[in-house]
């Protein structure tokens, strides 16, 4: 087929990726291969694709596609989460925008709603991974409220359950007032602002008298049920076994004593609200407090806010300082820094709440997965300097709120039957739970009809810590085929914002219920970030569309373009910069093979020695990049494999390789150096395919006719072998000594075509194995070796070698003469500047010691340089 003049991602993607698709490459079944297995972190079903999706699934392609030419039963199972909150919310937007409140709806219409949103949005993120070139395999896309999916999820309840580690209590709780649901701990993100510090006047009862109070939250008054003091505090033993007023409600309340009070902050008399704090909640049940609940489900306040009834609690917070200040009762106000929750999902500011739900105890079940990561390393966090951040998050785990106020998720299988808070049974079904309820209850007269199911729904990530086993069976039947050759998968990739929330909870399970770790490996991705450092949102539109980076770079250079500066947990400044360095890139790969291919080939000519030479090097530099990219694989450094290929082809294989083995002018080149050069670009292309997918199965494809099984997907990564360093390094000495001659030839203007001789004083004995290289590329008539130093000539040294080019009549020795000195004050002058640097004590006692040697390396460039200028001089005169 013809080859088109210029490289066209456009042309390519969606060709190849049919074709792929066509001949079912990206499917896997259990057979006699060893299998390499990762699952995809399963975005959220209605989101669609960003910087940080696209940076985590290019990784984990480049790893299945690795693994998948190493000849690895690969398999990537994609899939979606259906995110409960997320997804409740705009479900819930849309009905508002079209009249309908959530509220007048039976959970069966509402879901139903929520089902059609799913199927018109959902799944878009996973098309759109597809232009990515993401070789999921498809035909196991999984969602988390697929029925088998949800029947593990019900399972695992009812045997946590059933174990004793699952119970209901009531407790102080996170609550997210704009999704209207309760949160787990590891769901609160902590935000240090800037707010006020009230100090409030509390009256003492029967005297004129008064207290005063610091609170961030004046709006809470209203939920006050005591005032308390430290005992040992001397300044209020006048206020011991007395009441204080609350303001504006007037509500009379005890004053009591305890230890738990900090003298040091603000007033030293703490306000107590037991329904709306943690820390008062405990005060509140040690002195058997009242608790009384101020706040509707949506942060309003409610009938015990008096006249602020209904308002939003900012709104009160201002309004109730001002009427505060107009009644005497606010002494003063000071600014004040505060750490305040907000929901990681919603951003609002989370209000601590009384309430029911369902906790699942961790002490316990932490234990394995603290054990794995920590103890035997049979799990492995990339880079492990995550392992501190994992042991703080584990070691002080509390145990999780499984339970949601939303109707999107998995219903939690508890049926009640009575009237009380113990009146209930766990089962998966609905009759399981009547045989239950009756034996419970010695009444066999009761009916389903006399079931009421738990109204809430469980927490997503119970639903996702599942799913390495869930999504191949295995809660559901662990004697399946597949979950039983398919896990534990192999490598996760992830971020780090989700190291407790999902990574942690995966290995806790699958210990639990597979009795064994999840994965191998975690490799922990960094934030992806613009120029500014800022991380990229919609909000701050810092963050630029995958698609449209895709459509102007092609997704092989947008691939390229994260990865080159993407290292395992550090953040990437992300630049498009980037892309268009990866796009000419791959024009610099196509634009060789094009050369390449407009070669004419003879089959009669013989192979010149500077080809033989350079196949043999580019054979061993090949050879050495492979262990250096298998190294980089095994301690997951992808960037650095990465840009250890892209040397290799850029500088190895296009500037030096093809150079050495091109024909002159007009004239064929030799058939075996022809087909090494087909040889190693074939290689090369295996080992890029990884990162470029595209472009390589085009070319792959364009190098000769190709069947379904030959196609560069489903080829054999190269076979590492025994290399000889010491010829990469006599090359390396080579090729100092070609860019010394093409230093003269510009310098001096004298043009590539005209030949000059070359002679050598080889006092470093090096090897004449590459002169035919050097020949061909410097345009050397000869290479005469002598042992004294040449006349009337040109020279440059390479380490201790030196080497002369003799004068031809085209260069005036009178000019050349006064250009050297000029060049030999100049550098003689920068030497002097950089000894004054050194020989200062100060500098050199207080300057970093990167500095100082940077320093040094310029003295010892300088002294070479004015050694190389002076042999000229004397080599000229």
């Amino acid at each position: 087929m013809a080859i088109p003049a210029q490289f066209d991602a456009k042309t390519i993607e969606n060709k190849w990726y049919d074709y792929w698709m066509k001949n079912n490459y990206f499917h896997s079944e259990p057979d006699h291969r060893t299998p390499y297995t990762i699952v995809i972190p399963p975005p959220n079903v209605t989101g669609v694709l960003h910087m940080g999706h696209m940076l985590n699934n290019t990784i984990q392609d480049v790893l299945i596609r690795r693994a998948r030419l190493k000849g690895f039963n690969a398999c990537w199972v994609p899939g979606t989460d259906h995110a409960s909150i997320a997804t409740e919310a705009k479900v819930v937007a849309k009905l508002k925008a079209e009249g309908i409140n959530k509220n007048d709806l039976t959970r069966e219409e509402f879901l139903k709603h929520a089902w059609e949103w799913t199927d018109k949005y959902g799944g878009t993120i996973l098309e759109q991974l597809k232009k990515l070139g993401a070789s999921c395999d498809w035909e196991r896309t999984k969602f988390t409220m697929d029925p088998d999916m949800s029947a593990s999820v019900i399972k695992s309840f009812v045997d946590l359950y059933n174990k004793g580690l699952i119970y209901r209590g009531y407790r102080m709780v996170n609550w997210d007032p704009e999704a209207k649901t309760t949160l787990s701990d590891e769901e609160v993100i902590y935000e240090e602002r800037n707010g006020k510090l009230f100090f409030l006047k509390y009256k003492i009862e029967g005297s004129e008298d008064f207290l005063t109070v610091a609170t961030t939250r004046p709006e809470t008054i209203f939920g006050d049920t005591a005032i308390c003091i430290n005992p040992n505090d001397e300044r209020f033993t006048h206020l011991k076994g007395k009441k204080a007023i609350v303001p504006i409600c007037g509500r009379v309340i005890p004053i009591i004593e305890d230890e738990y009070v900090d003298v040091e902050f603000g007033t030293g008399c703490l306000k107590v609200t037991p329904a709306h704090d943690m820390n008062d909640k405990t005060l509140g049940e040690k002195h058997n407090l009242e608790i009384v609940d101020i706040f509707n489900e949506d942060a309003t306040l409610n009938s015990f806010g008096l006249h602020y009834q209904g308002k939003d609690r900012f709104v009160v917070r201002t309004e109730i300082a001002k009427e505060l200040e107009e009644n005497g009762a606010l002494a003063k106000t000071e600014i004040h820094l505060n750490k305040v929750g907000t929901s990681e999902r919603t951003k609002a500011v989370i209000e601590p709440r009384l309430s029911d739900q369902w906790f699942l105890k961790m002490e316990d079940l932490v234990k394995p997965a603290i054990k794995s990561v920590l103890v035997d390393g049979d799990i492995k966090l990339h880079p492990a300097r995550f392992n501190n951040t994992y042991a703080h998050w584990l070691n002080n785990i509390r145990d999780w709120n499984i339970s949601r106020q939303l109707w999107w998720g998995q219903q939690i299988p508890a049926y009640y039957y009575g009237d009380g808070k113990e009146d209930f049974v766990v089962a998966e079904t609905i009759e399981e739970a009547l045989a239950l309820a009756k034996e419970k209850t010695a009444n066999s007269q009761l009916q389903t009809s006399d079931l009421k199911q738990d109204v809430d729904a469980l927490d997503t990530w119970f639903s996702s810590w599942l799913w390495p086993m869930s999504v191949f069976g295995g809660i559901m039947d662990p004697e399946s085929s597949d979950y039983k050759y398919y896990y534990p998968t192999n490598d996760l990739v992830t971020g780090p914002d989700i190291l407790f929330f999902w990574v942690a909870r995966m290995i806790i399970a699958g210990y639990e219920y597979a009795g064994e770790k999840p994965f191998t490996n975690v490799y922990l991705t960094g934030l992806v970030r613009d120029k500014q450092r800022r991380k990229m949102s919609k909000s701050l539109g810092n963050s630029p569309d995958p698609l449209d980076l895709i459509e102007k770079f092609g997704a092989d250079g947008v691939r390229v373009g994260l990865l080159l500066s993407a290292s395992a947990g550090n953040d990437i400044m992300f630049d498009e910069e980037l892309c268009n360095q990866g796009k000419g890139f791959s024009n610099k790969i196509w634009n060789a093979f094009k050369l390449i291919k407009g070669w004419e080939v003879s089959e009669t000519i013989p192979q010149p020695e500077s080809s033989k030479v350079a196949i043999e090097w580019y054979e061993a530099k090949l050879q050495q990049t492979l262990a250096e990219i298998e190294d980089n694989f095994e301690k997951y450094r992808i960037s650095d494999a990465l840009m250890a290929i892209y040397k290799l082809v850029w500088d190895d294989f296009c500037s030096w390789f093809l150079e050495m083995i091109k024909p002159a002018y007009q004239q064929p080149i030799d058939k075996p150096t022809f087909d090494k050069a087909i040889e190693m670009l074939e290689n090369n292309l295996k080992l890029l395919h990884p990162f470029m997918p595209f472009l390589t199965e085009e070319i792959w494809q364009h190098i000769a006719e190709r069947t379904p099984e030959e196609a560069l997907i489903v080829s054999t990564w190269p076979e590492m072998k025994a290399f000889d360093s010491k010829l990469i390094q006599n090359f390396d000495f080579a090729a100092e000594v070609i860019s010394g001659i093409r230093t003269i030839r510009k310098d001096k203007n004298i043009p590539f075509k005209d030949v000059i001789e070359l002679k050598v004083m080889n006092n470093d004995k090096v090897t004449t194995y590459f002169d035919a290289v050097i020949t061909k590329l410097g345009n050397v008539s000869d290479i005469e070796y002598v042992s004294e130093k040449v006349d009337s000539a040109l020279s440059f040294r390479v380490k201790s070698n030196e080497y002369f080019i003799p004068i031809t009549g085209n260069i005036n020795i009178e000019e050349e003469i006064e250009k050297l000195n000029a060049e030999l004050v100049y550098i003689k002058g920068f030497l002097k500047s950089v000894q004054a640097k050194l020989s200062n004590e100060k500098f050199v006692a207080g300057a970093p010691e990167k500095v100082i040697a940077n320093e040094r390396q310029k003295e010892a460039d300088a002294l070479a340089k004015i050694e190389t200028l002076e042999q000229s001089l004397l080599s000229l005169k």
